[in-house]
Formats: C-alpha cells, sequence, structure tokens
C-alpha cells in the first residue's frame, strides 16, 4: 500500500510585518521545489471560518500534514482541533519540552478528541526561529520518518496555482476586493477573531468555563461533552474563563500572556500547580474582574464572585485539600 503523502500548509500572519512575510515567502519558495512535499497557503488558522476555502481545503487533505502557523503548537493542534481537522499528535524536535516534564510523562487525562483519523499532524511555531534552513530541516526529517510519496509539486485551494495567483498569496497587500475564488481578483477576506479553544487533552469537562462565562459562549454536544458554541459571543482581548479553569485546558492563541497562548506543549494533561502558573487567587480575582468589565461594557451590571465561581472539580479527592478548597467552598457557603 502507497504511504500516506506529507502536506505542508503554511498559515499566514495576521498583519503585513515584512519579516514575517519574508520567512513565508522564503519556506514557500524551497518547498515548492521539492518533489516529495505537497505546499499550500492559508490565511491565519485562527481567523478561518469554518465555510472559508481555506477551511475546506484543510478538512480536504487526507494524509499526513504538517502546519507551519504563528502560535504555539498546542494552539495550533486545538485550533486545526475545532476546524474538525485532526490526527495524532506528531512529535517536532524542534518543540520544546518543559523543564520539569518526566521522563515517562502520565496519559493524558482529559476527555480527548473525537472521529481522530489514522494519520500524522505537526504543527511548528514559525515566531520560534527566524532562520527558514530550520524549518525546512525539521520538515525534511519529518518527510523522510515519514517515507513519504508524492506525485504533484504543489497543491492549491483550486488547483495547481499560477503564478499570478502565487503572488496575490504571498504578497496580500495588493489584493483587491471582489474576487472570483478562481484566481481573479481578491482571495476570500478573513478578519480577526478571538475566542477560547479547548485543548481535550487536559479537559475533564468539569464545565466549570460554561458557570463562570456569562455571554453564550459555551454549550455541549450530544455528547454532553463542552464545547465552545458561539465563539463570535467572546468579548476581544478577555481571557477570564482560561484562568479559571482547573486543567489549563482553554487556550487563546493570540494573548500576550504564553501560558494562556498555549506555550505549555502539546505534551498532554501535564500536572499544573496553578497557583505558580497564574498565581492562585489572584488570577481567579482577575477573571472576574476581567468578566465584570466586559459585562459593564454590554450595559450589564457587574456581579462579581456572586455568580459562576468555580467549584474546582468535583470528583477530586476530599482528602487532598488545600487553602484554596476552602476559600471557594467558603464563597459557595455565602452565594448559593
Amino acid at each position: 500500500m502507497a504511504a500516506k503523502s506529507l502536506t505542508v500548509v503554511i498559515s499566514q500572519s495576521q498583519g503585513k510585518n515584512p519579516s514575517k512575510r519574508q520567512l513565508e515567502e522564503e519556506l514557500a519558495a524551497a518547498l515548492m521545489l521539492e518533489p516529495s512535499i505537497d505546499v499550500s497557503l492559508v490565511p491565519h488558522l485562527y481567523d478561518l471560518k469554518a465555510d472559508h476555502s481555506g477551511s475546506l481545503f484543510l478538512k480536504s487533505i487526507r494524509g499526513h500534514l504538517l502546519v507551519l502557523a504563528w502560535m504555539y503548537p498546542r494552539a495550533g493542534r486545538w485550533t486545526l482541533d475545532r476546524l474538525g481537522v485532526r490526527g495524532q499528535a506528531g512529535l517536532s524536535e524542534l518543540e520544546e519540552l518543559e523543564e520539569d516534564e518526566p521522563e515517562a510523562p502520565e496519559e493524558p487525562g482529559g476527555i480527548g478528541s473525537v472521529d481522530v483519523p489514522d494519520r500524522n499532524i505537526y504543527c511548528l511555531d514559525l515566531g520560534q526561529e527566524s532562520d527558514p534552513a530550520i524549518f525546512l530541516d525539521e520538515i525534511h526529517r519529518i518527510s523522510e520518518e515519514l517515507a513519504v510519496e508524492t506525485v504533484d509539486l504543489m497543491k492549491w485551494i483550486e488547483g495547481s496555482p499560477q503564478q499570478e495567483q502565487l503572488e496575490r498569496y504571498l504578497h496580500p497587500e495588493r489584493i483587491l476586493a471582489g474576487g472570483d475564488g478562481n484566481g481573479n481578483g481578491a482571495a476570500e477576506p478573513t478578519r480577526r477573531r478571538w475566542y477560547p479553544v479547548i485543548d481535550y487533552d487536559r479537559c475533564t469537562n468539569c464545565m466549570e468555563c460554561i458557570d463562570f462565562c456569562l455571554f453564550g459562549v459555551y454549550g455541549v454536544d450530544s455528547l454532553e461533552r463542552i464545547l465552545v458554541e458561539e465563539q463570535d459571543n467572546c468579548k476581544k482581548g478577555c481571557p477570564a474563563c482560561s484562568r479559571v479553569c482547573p486543567e489549563n485546558a482553554i487556550v487563546f492563541p493570540g494573548h500576550k500572556e504564553p501560558a494562556i497562548a498555549g506555550a505549555l506543549g502539546d505534551v498532554g494533561a501535564l500536572k499544573i500547580d496553578l497557583s505558580k502558573l497564574f498565581g492562585g487567587v489572584e488570577s481567579i480575582d482577575l477573571a472576574v474582574r476581567e468578566r465584570d468589565v466586559e459585562l459593564v461594557r454590554d450595559g450589564r451590571d457587574a456581579v462579581g464572585v456572586s455568580m459562576g465561581m468555580p467549584k474546582r472539580q468535583a470528583d477530586r479527592d476530599p482528602d487532598n485539600r488545600d487553602q484554596f478548597d476552602d476559600l471557594f467552598d467558603d464563597l459557595d457557603t455565602l452565594n448559593p
């Protein structure tokens, strides 16, 4: 049976930073000359809607996939998962492992993704290195490891690219409105978005996020699993639900704090000391303040700690308590 092909996708940066564009161009130009690799470009993953042609293209890929994006690998993987692009997490030698990670990490303790096909997905952070050779060497290593067999030089959303079409993708500032999607006029536009991405390797379905968020962002699916249901209800710049998640399973790829943006690495459900990560109770206080700010902006009343305060996990060992458990219990007693 023929080996599965490797498709490399470059997810472009949201802005027009010349150094970022140069890195993207150099990578695309080099990969187009590789006979064993298919390469395509799409807008920034985080900005793609489900019906965008870039999303449809990503979902059409059946073989191994490697995505170069301007976000941490964990954020990239779970953003793809939200778009319905799933696979086994491929291990890249460029990923930085946590200093305190055990040699034999525990199996993931989250509820996991669903409908995961038997193919690898690799996510590389374009912000990690500025030298394209480092990424190209890693792509070659992965390609050889997978024993890739490909027949096309390059795959595009609308077939083989013409030079004019390639130029529009590499130089988005030249794009005009009113394209027809067939190489004439503009590429399909995107706009910057802000919404939470769930890491299901860590998520335990405790539902604390749906209790805490008062903007209707979260819901549950037919399997009663938490999901981001109305992502455009999320308030731009607000990461409050991430701060109250007991497992650090909620990622905002564009946030300035690395821990919230997914910097902990795609290494499964690590045991995280939240008091060290976010400053213990201070993170809860900050989340409440952030939520109140957005409520007031919506013309609603601030609620403080009177609604949706996290109870941490209900099935936690009652004999393994700390001062924060006592604090949360006292708050629950005061606010029935």
